[in-house]
């Protein structure tokens, strides 16, 4: 050892132990035990070190040995990561202000967290050091550990800070400068990132890193022929991240190039970020393959984006409606454009996305707002648009297609030019024919009336006078639809389809005014140029032989029921029972006789058959027949005790019995007659016979006492009654109606319990019902039927049946159409009755009592249409409230055949469902654009159409046009409530699967 070296090693020891004035026993002891303290730390035995430095800590009495002491103390509790670690180096440095260790300990237990890359643990140690107090090169090493420190924590201006300090330090600066290169990346400063990467690209230890960034920085240059290089050279040697990474890179570049078939393979390549993609990566790759041509590859990622609302979601839109378009999707093509045309991001997309929307509206229907209205806001938006002819051609045309009439009369409301003028006149007529088939004739009255008022077409000015002479027909104004089916026959326009029973109409019509000599003349010219019509021919043939019959001319009246009979299209007891009466009027007694008995074998299920009885029974007695008479009375008594026949044969019985001097047996009937059918013109000739029997047996107290017991007699008012009654009577005939309903009610002010009170409280009834005054008609209809059976008995059980079934009091309703369907005598009254019976209880939710009177219903082979769609539609909702779907899809089915509006498109929306059920996507879906297009007037089952075509959309792996549906349900349906929380619950469903592929879907949690 030379002396330097000695001297050197004597100037280490000064400076490790420190020197005291004053040598004694305790101070060699504790400088003993320091040395081994400090020894044992050395070798990192921290904790038998720390153990030994606090007892020398707590002996010695010298200030700096304390202080060394209470410093290694404090450093050995950081190397044992010991809680209290921090506080014994606050504590040492609060302590010991003067140590020359202070700063020291800073940076040693900085170093220390440093080197154990507990980088935010340094980096609080190293903002406490004093930088000043440093040498040269602790400064460097500090600069360089501070930065990085900063770097790791993510505090890059700190960080940039003290790493510039040492970019060219010959130890750090390689390091300093790739670490400064990186957070310009990160910082998106590529240029500089560049710059800095560049200086540290030929060393060895950085290559595989920067290769990827250097990639990325070129691509994000714009440099992408660099780009795809870098990468390219790179992509063998990186782990599975990498690679992705790097295949994102170079298929962007290749986009990026406009070389998207070489782009593909690399896009698809990407694996995303932690295992998703975002809505632009799904749009690179859509719109490589639509560059393509590859359109149903492009569809496939296009509709992955779901809820975007950006430059890149526009785009998306847009051109995945361009690939529908090429694939013959229009439905789905309307759904992208009309969401590409509702973003501003880019104005040219916005406009052509919306003249495609407008023309796709047109083309197959809208279901979200009607197709006039998309091009009218089309033309609005756009006034100056090159297409402006060509779309104004469709708005026009889409009046009378979209089949919305009620929504396109809103919309053609106070549009001036001709061709506008020329559309709202069809469109009135339509809608008008649409109120018409649903029963409303008032409204269609007035829609009709519109219409006339723009007579621009003469097909339809020809049309609309004939469906409005139907409806005033319908209203009973038959006068008005007199004039109305002749101005329609004068009108020249013979090929048109409601020309074929104009002479049916207008004979019709003349029945109704009861001019029955004209009403013969067109039935008789209907008939001779309509034999094909067997349906319509037959009722002419019955009409023509009524005309004839209230005429008189019973021979010619036979001859047309016969006919009528001949056809055997419909139930022939009518006719046959009229033939019957007719030739009793010819004197042709003994054939009346043999039709009638041959009428009560034959037809043993008509409702005529108690009006054969009681004609036969007449025919007996006119014959002398009497006893075969009173046996055939008692038979139509007993087998029908709800006729009203039953009080017309009591007192036949009676009148044949006082004819034949048997007055007891008279009296039996009359007075059976007078008790159980109170208020009928039956009971009052009864007590007026009975009162001669009574005045010629001697026994008129008898017949005083017994009248007294009928409140409805008031023999001593006779006259008086009789002539009130007969003042109010005059005024119903002449049609003034005021004047009737006036003297009907001061008659039954004056007489309630009157003779006439019956028919009374029936004409007024009519009265108020005729002026829509149905809530005052209602009580008089009800007396008539709290009266025994008589021949007003079956009109006020339509009428006040009716007016219930309209106010939906259907538990009113029901006994009243019970009834009904027992009682009446009129085939259409039975038809009635059954088929709002089925309607009623579909109401009270008897779904078993609903169906089975529906298959009553159409048990009848000559319902119209409208009847017959409206009880499968019973069954078919019967079917789906009970669950039996089987038998609802079948119900729909003939639904489907038969229903016109509302129903049809009901039927129309479970022909899509049950097809969903099924599993057949694209067919479902094809019924709900049908729907759409031909319905859209109809929003409930429209929005309820448009959630099951979501779904199926979902199921064909189409997101994109499931969730726009949903939202846009959701947005323009608001009204049902039903529809809405349906369609939520399926946008929620959907969303939530979506994103755990695309990490651009936010989802509710």
């Amino acid at each position: 050892m030379t002396f330097k070296n000695v001297s050197l090693l004597v100037l280490v020891l000064c400076l490790t132990v420190p020197v005291f004035a004053q040598q004694s026993a305790a101070y060699t002891n504790n400088l003993v035990d320091y040395q081994k303290a400090l020894s044992l730390y050395n070798n990192q035995q921290y904790l038998a070190a720390q153990s030994m430095f606090r007892t020398v800590g707590k002996s010695a009495d010298e200030e700096i040995l304390k202080s060394d002491c209470a410093y290694y103390i404090a450093n050995c509790a950081v190397r044992l990561n010991q809680q209290n670690a921090d506080g014994l180096v606050e504590d040492f440095v609060a302590d010991y202000p003067t140590s020359t260790k202070r700063n020291t300990a800073y940076v040693d237990v900085g170093d220390y967290y440093f080197e154990n890359s507990k980088y935010a643990y340094a980096k609080k140690w190293y903002d406490k050091v004093d930088e000043e107090a440093l040498s040269r090169t602790e400064k460097e090493k500090f600069n360089f550990n501070n930065g990085y420190a900063s770097f790791s924590t993510k505090r890059y201006k700190d960080a940039k800070t003290y790493l510039s300090r040492v970019e060219n330090s010959q130890k750090y600066g390689s390091q300093a400068k790739y670490y400064i290169g990186f957070m310009a990346y990160e910082n998106d400063d590529y240029e500089q990132a560049n710059t800095y990467f560049d200086q540290v690209s030929d060393q060895e230890r950085y290559q595989e890193k920067l290769s990827y960034y250097q990639a990325d920085l070129n691509f994000k240059l714009g440099k992408f022929e660099e780009a795809i290089q870098l990468a390219t050279e790179r992509l063998d040697k990186g782990d599975e991240s990498e690679v992705s990474e790097l295949s994102k890179i170079i298929g962007e570049s290749h986009f990026n190039l406009k070389q998207y078939e070489e782009a593909i393979p690399f896009l698809k390549a990407y694996k995303g970020k932690r295992g998703k993609w975002n809505n632009t990566d799904f749009y690179q790759l859509g719109y490589a393959y639509y560059k393509q041509e590859d359109y149903e590859h492009a569809v496939s990622e296009f509709n992955k984006i779901i809820g975007g609302n950006d430059y890149i979601a526009q785009n998306a839109y847009y051109h995945l409606g361009e690939s529908y378009i090429n694939l013959d999707k229009k439905q789905e093509a309307l759904n992208a454009f009309k969401n590409a045309s509702e973003m501003n991001f880019d104005l040219k997309i916005q406009e052509d996305a919306w003249l495609n929307y407008a023309k796709l509206s047109y083309d197959i229907g809208n279901p979200y707002q009607p197709a006039p209205q998309v091009l009218s806001s089309y033309l609005d938006k756009y006034p100056n648009t090159n297409y402006k002819d060509e779309i104004e051609t469709l708005l026009i045309d889409s009046y009378i297609t979209s089949k919305n009439y009620r929504e396109a009369l809103n919309l053609l409301e106070g549009k001036r030019s001709f061709e506008h003028k020329v559309a709202y006149q069809k469109v009135a007529f339509y809608r008008g024919l649409e109120l018409y088939n649903e029963g409303h004739y008032l409204e269609s009255a007035q829609l009709f009336d519109a219409s006339l008022k723009e007579p621009r077409d003469p097909v339809y000015t020809a049309r609309a006078t004939f469906w409005k002479a139907e409806t005033d027909f319908n209203l009973t104004n038959y006068d008005a639809a007199l004039i109305g089916f002749k101005q329609f026959q004068q009108s020249g326009q013979m090929a048109l389809p409601e020309m074929n029973n104009i002479d049916y109409n207008i004979g019709y019509t003349y029945f109704k005014q009861k001019n029955y000599r004209q009403a013969t003349e067109y039935f008789k010219t209907f008939i001779a140029s309509h034999k094909e019509d067997k349906v319509r021919l037959n009722d002419a043939y019955l009409r023509l032989g009524d005309g004839y019959f209230v005429s008189s001319d019973y021979g010619n009246a036979i001859t047309a029921y016969e006919q009528a009979i001949a056809l055997n299209e419909i139930d022939s007891d009518y006719p046959f029972f009229q033939k019957a009466l007719s030739a009793g009027y010819l004197g042709q007694s003994s054939k009346k006789i043999n039709e009638l008995e041959s009428f009560i074998t034959r037809y043993p299920d008509s409702k005529l058959r108690d009006d054969a009885m009681y004609e036969l029974g007449n025919s007996y007695v006119k014959e002398g027949r009497t006893e075969r008479a009173n046996t055939l009375y008692d038979r139509l008594n007993s087998e029908y005790p709800m006729s009203s026949f039953v009080p017309k044969t009591l007192l036949r019985q009676g009148l044949v019995f006082y004819n034949a001097g048997q007055n007891e047996q008279a009296l039996v009937k009359f007075r059976k007659v007078a008790d159980d059918f109170p208020n009928t013109p039956e009971a009052q000739q009864a007590v007026s016979t009975a009162r001669l029997i009574y005045i010629d047996i001697g026994q008129v107290n008898d017949y005083a006492a017994w009248v007294k017991t009928l409140d409805y007699v008031e023999v001593t008012n006779a006259d008086l009654d009789h002539a009130t009654y007969e003042a109010a009577e005059k005024q119903y005939l002449d049609n003034n109606t005021n004047r009737a309903i006036k003297q009907f009610n001061g008659y039954l002010n004056e007489f309630p319990n009157g003779l006439h009170a019956l028919q009374s409280h029936f004409y007024l009834a009519q009265l108020y019902f005729k002026e829509n005054l149905k809530e005052n008609a209602a009580p008089h209809y009800q007396y008539v039927l709290e009266s025994t059976q008589n021949e007003f008995t079956e009109e006020a059980l339509t009428r006040l049946s009716q007016y219930h079934l309209e106010n939906k009091n259907w538990k009113a309703a029901v006994p009243l159409l019970l009834r009904l369907e027992q009682e009446a005598n009129f085939p259409q009254n039975v038809v009635f009755s059954q088929s709002n019976l089925m309607k009623a209880y579909y109401q009270q939710e008897n779904y078993n009592s609903a169906v089975a009177y529906a298959e009553k219903v159409l048990g009848n082979s000559k319902l119209d249409n409208k009847i017959r769609s409206d009880a499968y539609i019973i069954i078919a909702r019967s079917a789906v409230k009970t669950g039996d779907e089987v038998k609802a899809k079948s119900a729909y089915t003939r639904v489907e055949e038969v229903a016109t509006g509302e129903l049809a498109a009901e039927a129309l929306y479970y022909n899509a469902y049950f097809k969903h059920k099924e599993a057949l996507f694209e067919a479902s879906n094809k019924s709900v654009q049908k729907l759409a297009k031909d319905y859209s007037g109809y929003k409930y089952f429209s929005a309820k159409g448009l959630v099951l075509m979501a779904k199926n959309f979902y199921a064909l792996n189409d997101a994109f046009q499931a969730t726009y549906i949903l939202e846009s349900v959701i947005a323009n349906f608001k009204e049902f409530n039903d529809v809405i929380e349906e369609a939520q619950t399926e946008l929620n469903r959907i969303k939530q699967e979506e994103s755990k592929t695309n990490a651009s879907i936010l989802t509710e949690e």
